[in-house]
């Protein structure tokens, strides 16, 4: 058009093509940017985890568990090199077999479906009595490690009944049963006053142990993330501290740090706990006494490290139970380690092993109410009604709470002192014999100082593991332990009257080991020794491995044969 100028067609795509280059130009660098901050986070992220492994284990620390974890990888890949993976399938499957020969029973009837037509009460009680009297260990004699904590045959008939009067009561529904309501609170208050618990606390029942700690360290996961934003929760553990902690990580997402509790105290290394702890750190935690030795950790040192780093402190008295509040008043020697320190904000407590409850009976008591409600699950808009539950269980068995009330209300607190004095003499007498005894004490050692009912030993010279084997030959059955290798005794009242007998049997036992050491020596064939190294003990299977697949394979045979009719 006149007087309109145009750009000639050349310069104009030449311009096109200038500005879509531009953009793709731009588009490039966008690209390159993101991937820049990307790689930058990562580095950061990675950089900060390596700080705080620096931080949490030092230079040594962490160059021994690098070692560790090569170690245990290169020799998972061996296990799985053709050949070798089929011997280990071989031996595993010997040793499972060997395993099911003794838990399952040959020549009996086995009833793998419902019968046709119900059975008369008379055969079934026929039937019960036949299972009840199947062979085992003598338990009633006093011959078992822990496992039945039992109250007396008049408490076992008082639980019976309260059992009949509140067969099919749900806690679920309060409404319905009031009377299992109001024995559950009473239960938790009872325990918190045992643990001189303050003004404010709470706490809830559960099935066992397990549910208590996975309850606690599921409140302070919850905190942890609602009151600070914590994603990746962190907990520190002693090394001795009870399984059901990591198992809590396991299904909560907590990463779990072990601390050392080396000799002579077996205690957790404060300074090591000091080092771990950084932003992401959800819960600290100390036994007393810890399951594999007896030995209470310095709750003191623990609860004044959690105040200063304003973290939550759980103290796991569930083997203590109804001895560890008592041990004062009882005359022994104890140590703090309760809600008087400040620092502990929650506990677990079970009723089923020295307060006498039934099984399947447990307390997760909270200094405050505000945490406990961090452990509740609430669904507000289920098509079926509001749901609430305190802890992982929905309907619960109320006859089991009634049992456990039934305990606490019938052996009081004078009758618990009472049973403090005999298992922790028991469990005195037993050490002493152990430290003094000179058949004894120059063959096997005390581990630490056991304030309360466990009892925890090695050998200087001699296989603790042929120690235990040969002490079951006797018809004890007493516990293996592991890094370092022993065995412990934990005393309930059946052993109270046959302590004696227990180290009778292990004069004779160890007699008997030193003469098989001498033998071989005379024959040549060396002194077997003293178990050594990280021993798993699986049933004298495992040996020392640096992988545990192995192990992990012999305990999954064992839990299938289990469920073996």
């Amino acid at each position: 058009m006149p007087g309109t100028s145009r750009m000639p067609v050349s310069l104009r795509n030449s311009f096109t093509v200038k500005k879509a280059s531009s953009k793709s130009q731009l588009l490039s660098l966008n690209i390159d940017l993101f991937r820049n901050i990307i790689f930058f986070l990562f580095l950061l992220r990675w950089t900060r985890k390596g700080i705080l492994k620096l931080k949490g284990r030092g230079l040594f620390g962490t160059f021994v568990d690098a070692y560790i974890s090569i170690r245990r990888d290169l020799y998972g890949l061996f296990l799985r090199a053709p050949g070798v993976r089929s011997q280990v399938q071989k031996q595993v499957k010997e040793a499972v077999d060997k395993l099911q020969s003794k838990l399952v029973p040959t020549g009996v009837t086995r009833y793998l479906t419902l019968p046709k037509e119900g059975w008369s009460e008379e055969t079934v009680r026929k039937e019960l009595e036949t299972l009840a009297n199947m062979d085992h260990t003598r338990w009633e004699d006093g011959y078992v490690s822990g496992a039945v904590y039992h109250g007396g045959d008049s408490l076992i008939a008082l639980q019976t009944e309260a059992f009949g009067k509140f067969t099919v009561a749900n806690p679920i529904h309060p409404d319905v049963f009031p009377g299992v309501r109001k024995m559950e609170a009473e239960i938790v208050s009872m325990v918190l006053a045992m643990f001189n618990a303050p003004v404010g606390a709470a706490g809830v029942t559960t099935s066992g142990g397990t549910e208590s700690i996975l309850m606690a360290c599921l409140s302070a996961r919850q905190k942890a993330f609602t009151e600070r934003g914590v994603t990746e929760p962190e907990m520190i553990l002693p090394e001795t501290g009870h399984t059901a902690f990591r198992k809590a990580g396991s299904y909560f997402g907590i990463k779990v740090h072990l601390v050392a509790c080396p000799a002579p105290s077996y205690q957790a290394h404060i300074p090591s706990v000091s080092r771990l702890i950084n932003s992401n750190t959800v819960l600290l935690v100390g036994s007393a006494p810890n399951f594999p030795h007896g030995i209470i950790d310095d709750i003191s040192s623990l609860s004044k490290l959690a105040l200063k780093r304003k973290i939550p402190l759980h103290v796991d008295c569930c083997l203590g139970s109804f001895l560890v509040p008592f041990l004062e008043k009882a005359g022994f020697e104890t140590e703090l380690f309760d809600f008087r320190l400040k620092g502990v904000t929650s506990i677990s407590c079970d009723t089923h092993k020295y307060g006498f409850a039934p099984k399947g009976n447990s307390t997760c008591l909270y200094r405050t109410e505000l945490l406990r409600s961090y452990q509740y699950f609430i669904s507000p808009d289920w098509s079926g009604g509001v749901y609430a539950s305190p802890s992982v269980a929905g309907s619960r068995p109320g006859a089991l709470i009634a049992g456990c009330w039934t305990s606490l209300m019938s052996v009081g607190e004078t009758g618990y002192i009472s049973s403090c004095h005999q298992i922790v003499g028991a469990a005195k007498k037993i050490a002493d014999a152990i430290r003094e005894n000179p058949t004894l004490n120059n063959d096997l050692e005390v581990m630490g100082n056991p304030l309360v009912s466990v009892v925890a030993f090695t050998a200087r010279n001699l296989n603790i593991y042929d120690v235990a084997d040969a002490m079951a030959e006797k018809g004890w059955h007493l516990n293996a332990l592991q890094t370092p290798p022993a065995i412990h005794v934990a005393v309930t009242l059946p052993i109270v009257k046959v302590w004696e007998k227990l180290i009778g049997d292990l004069e004779a036992v160890i007699e008997g080991e030193k003469e098989k050491e001498r033998v071989r020596i005379v024959e040549g064939k060396g002194a077997k020794g003293k178990a050594m190294g990280d021993s798993a003990a699986l049933y004298g299977v495992a040996g020392s491995l640096p992988n545990k697949s192995v192990v992990v394979e012999l305990a999954s045979g064992f839990l299938d044969t289990l469920y073996k009719a």
